[in-house]
């Protein structure tokens, strides 16, 4: 009888081993794994970190930069300002130079220095004078500045200054004989014509006649009235008001001539009054009166010569050259 071989015994440990090994070898790779991502997280972060430093640094590096270009432009704008404010302070210095030199030479003056400055005052006064009658017909500020130029002329001693305060004290008389000023007497003397011809009558009654009229006047009588113009006179009413307003302008620019002082204008404008009082005024013993006035007034001379004006200056310039 055959024999029965016996099966292999069944053993179900021997696939744990390579199970196990399996296990650990796959626990070890997932930690493995596990270590390195975070090792590559901490790598990445410490990536992070530092590129966010770098450009933080970047930042710190470009505001260090700004900051020193702002410093290095105050630093230029510094020096500029040092170098104007040392020109300045050389103006300055030289400017106290001067006017120490100026005070040396004033400490160090002597009696001619102080005439010369009071030859200067007085012919800068005799100047203004000079000018204040020739443009503005001012007398009484001329006289005021010809008593100042003679005060200044009195301290000034030498003989050879006396024929200098003659010509002033002639001149002053000269001065004084003009009165109020030419201009002034004229302007007066247009006021007053203006409110003369205000009495001038518009018409002149009829002279009283006995004889009988032309018979020419019964031939038209019917047909036209036969008034004589010197009764009722050349203008009408409006028309009168506009030739007086035309007067009155006239006589304005009269004046604004005299102002000026200029001749010609102050003629022409009395020219076109002595035109227009005929058409205004029939002919009268007044408005010939009137008429002569203003002729009168036209011979004026709004600028009269005085030979002595300005002689004290001249002989005083022409001491001060040949000094």
């Amino acid at each position: 009888m055959n024999d029965m071989v016996p099966p292999p015994p069944h053993r179900p440990l021997r696939w744990i081993v390579p199970l196990a090994a399996l296990a650990v070898v796959a626990a070890g790779a997932a930690w493995g794994w596990t270590q390195w991502q975070a090792q590559q997280a901490r790598v990445a972060q410490r990536e992070a970190d530092a590129a966010v430093l770098v450009q933080g640094l970047a930042g710190s590096v470009e505001a260090l930069r700004r900051d020193q270009r702002s410093t290095s432009q105050r630093v230029q704008d510094a020096a500029a300002t040092n170098r104007v404010l040392r020109d300045e302070m050389l103006g300055l210095s030289q400017r106290n130079a001067l006017l120490e030199e100026n005070l040396a030479r004033l400490a160090d003056s002597t009696r001619h220095n102080a005439q010369a400055l009071q030859l200067e005052e007085a012919e800068l006064l005799l100047s203004q004078a000079g000018q204040r009658l020739a443009f503005a017909d001012d007398v009484e500020g001329a006289k005021r500045l010809y008593a100042l130029a003679a005060t200044a002329l009195e301290d000034v001693q030498g003989t050879e200054f006396l024929n200098l305060r003659q010509a002033l004290m002639q001149e002053r008389n000269a001065v004084d004989a003009l009165g109020p000023g030419v201009r002034a007497g004229i302007n007066q003397r247009l006021g007053t014509f203006s409110q003369s011809l205000l009495a001038l009558p518009e018409q002149i009654a009829p002279a009283t006649d006995t004889a009988a009229p032309p018979w020419w006047h019964h031939v038209l009588a019917p047909f036209v009235t036969i008034t004589p113009t010197a009764v009722q006179g050349p203008l009408t009413r409006a028309e009168r008001t506009a030739a007086w307003d035309s007067l009155q302008l006239e006589l304005t620019l009269a004046r604004a001539a005299v102002e000026r002082g200029d001749q010609a204008g102050f003629e022409q404008a009395l020219d076109r009054v002595a035109l227009w009082m005929p058409r205004l005024w029939p002919d009268s013993p007044g408005l010939r009166e009137r008429r002569g006035e203003l002729q009168q007034l036209r011979t004026q001379v709004l600028r009269p010569p005085l030979p002595e004006l300005g002689s004290t200056l001249q002989q005083l310039r022409a001491m001060r050259d040949g000094s």
